[in-house]
C-alpha cells in the first residue's frame, strides 16, 4: 500500500494545534452508529458468548436479520460485543440485566537514544536477561515495521513455551522470534496486514522492548545508540488504528486477544481529549481485565496540557504516564543581519551554506495558512508565519526558508527545509527587526544538540490533573522522557507534515505522552524480571514510590503535572515497600463512586459484593502510592488515608515515617515505625491530615525509609473538583 501523508499531518495538526476529533466511527446511516454492548467478564461454565450476543440482538432486532448490524463479538477474555445500532436499540440495551453498558464507538487520538542514559538506565545496566526474554510485550498501536534492525530475531530462541498468541498479520507480513504475534483490526476494511505504514507503533514498539541498535540517528541528528528498555524481550503487536484514528471497537478487541495470548505488559499510546466514566471508556475496560489476569497496563496521559483536567487516562488499575524532556533539546539557531543570534527549535537537517537571505513577514497573509502568498515576493526568501504548519505553505510557495512562531516550548518537531520555531518573545523581536532595518536579513542554521541543564521538567503538552471522574485518584501516576524520542519508524511513512517532504527514514524524532508511556512500559517490564511474580500493582507501587521527586514553577499543577515523579529505573527494582491493589479493591472503589451490586458483579465475573457502609467510603481510601483528597477551599478539614504496605525488602527490617512538609498542613502517621520479620508480610498504618486550603492546592510527601529503602509517596489535598 502507499504511504499516507494523512495520518502524520492529523497526528501533528491535533497535537501543535491541540484539536479533538470527535468522529463517530462507521455509521452505515443516519439512524444506526457502530457501538459497544459491554457485558463484563464471561461467565464461568458452558457459554458461547457469540450465541448469546447473536440471540440478544434478536430480540432486540424483533425478527430482523442481524447479520449486517452484529459486527464483533468479544469472547476471549472478557464479554461484550459491537453492533450498529439505533439510539432506541441503545437504550433498550442499556437496560438489561446483563448489560454494564452500551456506548457509541469513538475515535481516540495517538497520543531512544538519549532517554535511558539520561535516566542512568545506560547499555551496562544489570539484567536478568533469561527472565527478560521470557517476558512479552503487547503493544497496541499502527502495529509495526517488522524489518528493522529494533526487531531482528537475530540470537532469540524460540517463543516463550506458556505464549497462546498467534502471528495473524495477514498481507506481506510474517512473525519472528522477536516479534512473535501479530494481529489487526478493523470494521470497514481499512487494511489489511499487521505491517505499520505510519511509524508510530514501531516507534512505540522499539521504545519499549527494540534490540540495541548502534549508529542510530534522524539525517545525522541524535546520533547513538537506539534501544529500548528490556531488549531481550519478546513483542505482541496489535493494529487498531487507520490513518484517521483509532476506534473503540478495535482497541477492545485488542484487548480481549492480548490477554488470552500471554502478554504480560501492555502500552497503549492513544486515549481521548478528556476522561470518559470507567464503563465507557475502552481502554479502562480493557485494563481493567488485564489487571485481573495480572497483567499490568500502562497508558499515555493525553497531549491536551497544560488544561487542567485533561488528563484522559484515570483509572486506577492502569499506569498514566505524563511526558517530560531530557538534558538533550534540538535547536535550530537564527542569525539576524544585525549580528544577533536567537534560538529556536526544529529537526532542520538543512543549512543555507552561510547565505543571508531577505527576510519577509507578509501581513496579508501572517498565518501562512491560506495560500494567498504572492510568489514573486517570498521566492528564495525567509518567511515569518504566525503558526508552525504554515511553514510547508511557504516552502510550497517558493520561500528558501521559514520562521515560525512555537506554540511547545524546547520541543522540536521535524521540517522539511531550512525552518526554525520560536518563542513568542523571540518571534516578535525578529518582526520588530524587520519593521526597524533596512534590508533585513538572517540565516537559519542546521539544528545542533545542547545540553538542557534544567531537566526534567514537564512538556506544557502534557495533559494534567486533577482526575475528572474520580477526583481522590491522583493521575498522572508518573512522568517520564517524552520530548524528542529516537526510536524505530515505518521507512514508507511520511516523516513530517508537509505533504511534498518525500524523504523517509528508519528510525524517527516523535514527542508525546505517545513516546514517555513505552519508557515506562519498559521500566515495568525490567522490573518484572526480577520479580516476575509480583502483581500489576506491585510493579506499578514499586515505579511509583521510587520516582525522582520533581519541581514545579507553577503550584497549581505541580503533582497535577508529574504525578509521583519522574521514573527512576534502577531504584524501581528495589523499592522495599509496596502498596498493593486487587480486583476487590477496585470493585470497592467503584463501590464508592455509586456502582451497584449488579454491575461490579457482572464486571468482576465473581459474587463480588460493595461492602457496608461503601457508599459513605471514597477512592480516597483505596490503597494507592499516592494519597489524594479533594476537599472545600476556606473551610477546616482532616482527612485520614487508610494504607497497607507489603515488605518486598529484607526479611527482618524497620521503617520509619519521614514527612516532607507543607507548612499548611499538619500531618500525622500512626503508628510512625513499621516492623517487619519476614519479606511478604503486611503492615497497616493511617496518614491524617488537617488544615485549610486557601489556594487550589497544597502537597506534602511520606517517605518510609530503613536505611536502605526509601518508598515516597505524595500527599495532595486540592479543591479542583470533577467537572460534569
Amino acid at each position: 500500500m502507499a504511504p499516507k501523508n494523512g495520518f502524520l499531518l492529523f497526528y501533528c495538526f491535533s497535537f501543535i494545534l491541540f484539536l479533538n476529533m470527535n468522529i463517530l466511527w462507521g455509521a452505515t446511516s443516519q439512524d444506526r452508529k457502530v457501538c459497544i454492548v459491554y457485558m463484563g467478564s464471561l461467565p464461568d461454565g458452558d457459554y458461547l458468548p457469540s450465541s448469546h450476543h447473536e440471540s440478544i440482538m434478536q430480540n432486540i432486532v424483533e425478527g430482523r436479520s442481524v447479520k449486517n448490524i452484529l459486527v464483533r463479538s468479544y469472547t476471549r477474555s472478557f464479554n461484550g460485543f459491537v453492533a450498529m445500532l439505533t439510539d432506541q436499540e441503545r437504550e433498550k440495551l442499556a437496560t438489561m440485566e446483563e448489560v454494564v453498558s452500551v456506548f457509541p464507538s469513538r475515535t481516540l487520538q495517538l497520543h531512544t537514544t538519549r532517554s535511558w542514559d539520561f535516566m542512568g538506565f545506560n547499555v551496562s545496566v544489570t539484567r536478568n536477561r533469561s527472565v527478560e526474554s521470557d517476558l512479552i510485550v503487547g503493544v497496541i498501536d499502527t502495529g509495526i515495521w517488522l524489518e528493522s534492525e529494533s526487531f531482528s530475531d537475530e540470537g532469540f530462541g524460540p517463543a516463550p513455551k506458556r505464549w497462546k498468541g498467534d502471528c495473524q498479520g495477514g498481507r506481506n507480513f510474517t512473525c519472528n522470534k522477536k516479534i512473535i504475534g501479530a494481529r489487526y483490526y478493523s470494521i470497514h476494511d481499512e487494511y489489511d496486514t499487521a505491517r505499520d505504514e505510519e511509524g508510530h507503533g514501531s516507534h512505540t514498539a522499539s521504545t519499549a522492548a527494540g534490540n540495541k541498535v548502534e549508529g542510530v540517528s534522524f539525517f545525522g541528528l541524535g546520533q547513538g545508540t537506539a534501544r529500548g528498555g528490556v531488549p531481550s524481550a519478546r513483542i505482541s503487536a496489535y493494529k487498531v488504528c487507520s490513518e484517521f484514528g483509532c476506534s473503540d471497537a478495535n482497541i477492545l478487541a485488542a484487548f480481549d486477544d492480548a490477554i488470552a495470548d500471554g502478554v504480560d505488559i501492555i502500552t497503549i499510546s492513544m486515549g481521548t481529549r478528556h476522561a470518559r466514566e470507567f464503563s465507557q471508556d475502552s481502554i479502562a475496560i480493557g485494563a481493567f481485565h488485564a489487571m485481573a489476569k495480572g497483567i499490568l497496563v500502562v497508558n499515555s496521559a493525553g497531549n491536551s496540557g497544560p488544561e487542567p483536567r485533561s488528563v484522559s487516562s484515570i483509572a486506577p488499575w492502569m499506569m498514566s504516564v505524563a511526558a517530560s524532556g531530557t538534558d538533550r533539546l534540538f535547536v535550530d539557531k537564527v542569525v539576524l543581519g544585525n549580528g544577533t543570534t536567537v534560538v529556536g527549535y526544529s529537526l532542520n537537517a538543512f543549512t543555507l551554506e552561510g547565505k543571508q537571505l531577505p527576510l519577509i513577514y507578509d501581513a496579508a497573509s501572517p498565518t501562512c495558512l491560506d495560500g494567498s502568498f504572492n510568489t514573486s515576493l517570498v521566492k528564495g526568501k525567509i518567511v515569518l508565519c504566525d503558526q508552525f504548519p504554515g511553514y510547508s505553505e511557504a516552502k510550497k510557495a517558493g520561500a528558501a526558508g521559514s520562521i515560525m512562531k512555537n506554540v511547545v516550548d524546547k520541543v522540536s518537531f521535524v521540517v522539511s527545509f531550512p525552518a526554525s520555531a520560536l518563542s513568542s518573545d523571540n518571534y516578535n523581536s525578529i518582526i520588530s527587526y524587520i519593521n526597524t532595518a533596512k534590508e533585513p536579513q538572517a540565516e537559519i542554521l542546521k539544528t545542533e544538540a545542547i545540553k538542557d541543564s534544567d531537566a526534567p521538567v514537564v512538556a506544557s503538552f502534557s495533559s494534567r490533573g486533577p482526575n475528572e471522574i474520580a477526583p481522590d485518584i491522583l493521575k498522572p501516576d508518573i512522568t517520564a522522557p517524552g520530548v524528542d524520542i529516537l526510536a524505530a519508524y515505518s521507512p514508507i511513512a511520511p516523516i513530517s507534515i508537509d505533504p511534498e517532504d518525500k524523504r523517509r527514514a528508519k528510525y524517527n524524532i516523535l514527542i508525546g505522552t505517545s513516546m514517555s508511556c513505552p519508557h515506562t512500559a519498559g521500566v515495568a517490564a525490567y522490573v518484572k524480571s526480577f520479580h516476575p511474580d509480583w502483581s500489576p500493582s506491585a510493579i506499578k507501587s514499586a515505579i511509583m514510590t521510587t520516582a525522582w521527586p520533581m519541581k514545579s514553577s507553577n503550584n497549581e499543577e505541580a503533582e497535577f503535572a508529574y504525578g509521583s515523579g519522574h521514573i527512576n529505573p534502577i531504584e524501581a527494582v528495589k523499592p522495599g515497600l509496596v502498596y498493593e491493589t486487587f480486583k476487590q479493591d477496585y470493585i470497592n472503589m467503584l463501590c464508592s463512586i455509586g456502582y451497584d451490586e449488579r454491575k461490579v458483579r457482572i464486571i468482576s465475573g465473581d459474587n463480588s459484593t460493595c461492602p457496608e457502609g461503601s457508599k459513605q467510603a471514597s477512592p480516597k481510601d483505596l490503597n494507592y502510592p499516592s494519597m489524594a483528597a479533594q476537599v472545600s477551599a476556606g473551610k477546616p478539614f482532616t482527612i485520614k488515608f487508610p494504607r497497607t504496605v507489603t515488605n518486598v525488602g529484607l526479611p527482618n527490617s524497620t521503617y520509619k515515617a519521614k514527612i516532607l512538609q507543607n507548612e499548611k498542613l499538619s500531618i500525622k502517621v500512626v503508628p510512625e515505625v513499621l516492623s517487619f520479620r519476614s519479606l511478604n508480610e503486611k503492615k497497616s498504618f493511617n496518614v491524617i491530615v488537617t488544615g485549610m486550603l486557601t489556594g487550589q492546592l497544597l502537597s506534602a510527601a511520606l517517605v518510609w525509609s530503613d536505611g536502605n529503602h526509601n518508598a515516597r509517596s505524595p500527599i495532595i489535598v486540592h479543591s479542583q473538583g470533577a467537572q460534569g
